[in-house]
């Protein structure tokens, strides 16, 4: 029997570069942010308009009785919308991620490139001209809407002299929003549907089902195990592509299968919750900044923190004015938009 060769492995899968990692901060926010979210979802659905006490909260998940009113509201109503909450918080956060390190652009975000503004128009088309859509039919829509958006950002930013830099992808990525959600509000005002898209213009977790759940279920969770097993081509792809060809990796195939995962994990964000942006701008930054730079801790740990995020945000929403609700897009926007204006001032210092 021949010996096997020392180095084998590595010419199937050769070792990443030294890189700027904190294991230990990273496996703390794994398990501390998880028991942390165990314990936003049981406050997120023990407090609302009808306050409901912890013991309730358990009885109703673990011995439903369908006779009593406040199990029926935990089940059909706030498990549902809390679920769905931590669900997309996670998309939208390892959708960012993967964009920013694909692309080496620290704006990249699924509301700021095009994604959101596309999938709501598509949806207002769909509200328009059937009106008798499935769920699941509207979650495809909305991964073409998202597809159509995306495409006309990069499209007119490799048109712009001198490449595609962050800025300009930045730039065409609002003015494609602004021409996409003004053709959306226009197909509202005269097919009359607008009362139908005001929940995909304020963003709100209000009315996610046990049925949105079920349906974005395995497409969510096939697209995040899909991002976990691309995270180390993601990785060596942020540090350049040439380092990445260099490495033997396939550029050209990694972000095609990249950027589908992204479509995925927006697309069916945005047909459950509308237009939330900014988690994917966030929440990549901050556990770059916890974690380091190895995308094989960033994914896991972004899907954490940005459901904690989308999750308190949502009780936010319901606690600052009972018994109506603030738009937890709005409130998200408020982290955003500063944090934005930030990394665009700190962007042109570095040009």
């Amino acid at each position: 029997m021949s010996a096997i060769p020392k180095d084998a492995n590595t010419l199937a899968a050769p070792p990443l570069p030294k890189l700027r990692t904190r294991p230990l901060a990273a496996t703390g926010i794994l398990f501390g942010g998880i028991l942390l979210l165990f314990i936003a979802i049981g406050l997120s659905v023990s407090f609302g308009a009808a306050d409901i006490a912890f013991s309730t909260v358990w009885e109703a998940i673990f011995r439903f009785n369908p006779d009593l009113t406040q199990h029926q509201i935990i089940q059909e109503l706030r498990l549902p919308r809390v679920l769905g909450g931590a669900m997309v918080g996670a998309s939208f956060a390892v959708a960012g991620a993967l964009m920013q390190g694909m692309t080496r652009n620290p704006m990249a975000d699924s509301g700021l490139l095009g994604l959101n503004a596309g999938a709501g128009f598509v949806m207002a088309l769909c509200f328009a001209f059937f009106p008798g859509l499935s769920f699941m039919a509207l979650i495809l829509y909305s991964f073409v809407g998202a597809g159509l958006g995306a495409g006309l950002v990069f499209g007119i930013g490799l048109l712009a002299k001198g490449g595609l830099t962050p800025v300009r992808l930045v730039l065409a990525g609002a003015a494609v929003s602004a021409l996409l959600s003004a053709l959306s509000e226009g197909v509202a005002l005269y097919f009359r549907i607008g009362q139908d898209l005001a929940f995909w213009y304020a963003g709100g977790t209000a009315g996610i089902k046990w049925l949105q759940i079920k349906s974005i279920f395995p497409w969510v969770l096939a697209a995040l195990a899909g991002a976990m097993m691309l995270s180390r081509s993601v990785t060596l792809l942020s540090l350049g592509e040439d380092v990445a060809a260099g490495l033997g990796q396939r550029t050209r195939l990694i972000r095609l299968l990249g950027t589908l995962l992204v479509l995925i994990l927006a697309g069916a964000s945005v047909s459950v919750v509308g237009a939330v942006g900014f988690v994917g701008l966030i929440i990549p930054h901050v556990t770059r900044y916890l974690v380091g730079v190895d995308y094989r801790w960033i994914i896991p740990c972004s899907a954490i923190l940005g459901s904690l995020l989308v999750v308190f945000a949502d009780l936010a929403a319901r606690m600052i004015n009972p018994p109506f609700e603030t738009p937890i897009g709005a409130l998200i926007s408020l982290i955003g938009v500063p944090f934005f204006l930030y990394l665009t001032r700190k962007e042109r210092r570095s040009l």
